[in-house]
């Protein structure tokens, strides 16, 4: 058998293998709210969130899938090395997180794999740079309308049910964090698993298999789809205690307006093929929900941990990456 179809098929199992780590850490971004609130119990909740984990494909298009394969850095520097170095600084870095409980953004440490690849390589000029700052802007973007939006659904909820008991709103929402959980699914998994086809559409296209002009193979839309409900299943559940229990006390109606505000701005950006952190949008909604009850009912110490992380991911993955590149190009040469 041809040695380089053998290093595609590895190449793509490991795409897949990061595409689940990606949805294990990522799980508490679609449960953390309805699991806190104790709308429904964890393992209900990861199904049902692996769900519409799944089905996201039949949504939204693949337009963050093609700016991963060809809006972060040149994709004719693509090669076997450089995917695979990507892949286990991605993945290095996201597996170390999920250990230690933290919500990162894989998205961002995706990008700062495939930045640190590009630049051990081919320098600076195998940048993207439209690309990156489209993806930088949204760093800051993402958390911040995440903030806004929740705290908007949070006080046009006020507003609408203020003369009702707490027991009758607190049964309404019970059943609508169903829904706002589904929705927010839906829009992780339109978002989060394009970046795994993205790499692996731009592996296909460097090697040969896709040829013409680059697009989206079916199969590699349903394996990655696939693989990102899987790992969701899996769930990372040190990650859904530190936003679902450690950030703010929740109630159903807060689950609710935080998911709603999360769920829009990632429709927004995966509209716009944006590949932006559903890790802060969420983040970002539950702080503005926990600040408009209380500002002292937020853990601002939790969440500068959290910030924390964000900040050192792209730069974490992207040393990881580079090392990776440059001991396995050493080996291959």
């Amino acid at each position: 058998m041809d040695s380089t179809f053998l290093a595609v098929v590895f190449l793509v199992a490991l795409a897949l293998v990061f595409d689940f780590l990606n949805g294990a850490n990522d799980a508490a971004n679609s449960i953390c709210t309805i699991v806190a609130t104790k709308v429904l119990r964890p393992g209900q909740a990861v199904a049902w969130a692996a769900f519409f984990n799944f089905i996201a494909f039949l949504v939204f298009g693949t337009h963050v899938a093609k700016t991963m394969g060809k809006g972060i850095i040149d994709i004719n520097i693509v090669d076997n090395v450089v995917i695979f170095s990507a892949l286990i600084g991605a993945s290095s870095w996201t597996a170390i997180s999920t250990y230690l409980g933290l919500p990162i953004s894989v998205s961002h440490s995706l990008i700062g794999a495939l930045i640190g690849t590009g630049l051990v390589k081919a320098g600076y000029s195998a940048l993207v740079m439209s690309g990156i700052y489209k993806t930088a802007l949204f760093i800051v973007l993402s958390p911040l309308l995440g903030m806004f939006l929740g705290s908007l659904f949070m006080v046009i909820l006020y507003n609408i049910f203020k003369n009702s008991t707490p027991s009758k709103v607190e049964h309404i929402f019970a059943r609508g964090q169903l829904l706002s959980a589904a929705l927010y699914s839906l829009g992780h998994g339109g978002n989060d698993a394009q970046k795994t086809m993205g790499i692996i559409a731009g592996l296909l296209y460097s090697s040969g298999y896709i040829t013409g002009e680059f697009h989206i193979p079916l199969w590699v839309v349903l394996s990655a789809q696939g693989a990102i409900a899987l790992g969701t299943l899996v769930g990372g559940w040190k990650v859904v205690n530190t936003l679902g229990n450690k950030l703010a006390k929740l109630r159903p109606v807060d689950g609710f307006a935080a998911e709603s505000g999360a769920a829009s701005t990632l429709y927004l950006a995966t509209f716009f093929g944006i590949p932006v952190s559903t890790t802060h949008t969420i983040t970002g909604a539950i702080l503005g929900v926990g600040a408009i009850k209380r500002l002292h009912s937020v853990r601002w110490g939790v969440s500068k941990e959290i910030i924390w992380a964000w900040i050192l991911t792209i730069p974490g993955s992207a040393v990881i990456s580079a090392i990776t590149y440059w001991i396995s190009s050493y080996f291959f040469n």
